[in-house]
């Protein structure tokens, strides 16, 4: 059997993903906290809006020339 501390590529994967790991929850800390600390903030704000229906027949030129 091969002794744990030759394997030196088994160490950097380890070590990659660690890194990988904390600094996923690093970022994710981050994001919380900024999160946190905004005022809330509606993304779109609401506005009164106006709708027009239009019925057509199907005897309607305008209907034809669409279809």
């Amino acid at each position: 059997m091969s002794d744990w501390t030759s394997l030196w590529y088994v160490w950097l994967i380890l070590l990659t993903v660690f890194l990988l790991l904390l600094c996923g929850v690093s970022a994710s800390c981050i994001k919380f906290c900024c999160r946190k600390k905004r005022l809330p903030v509606e993304p779109f704000p609401r506005h009164p809006c106006d709708l027009t229906v239009i019925g057509i027949d199907s005897d309607s030129t305008a209907h034809s020339t669409v279809t």
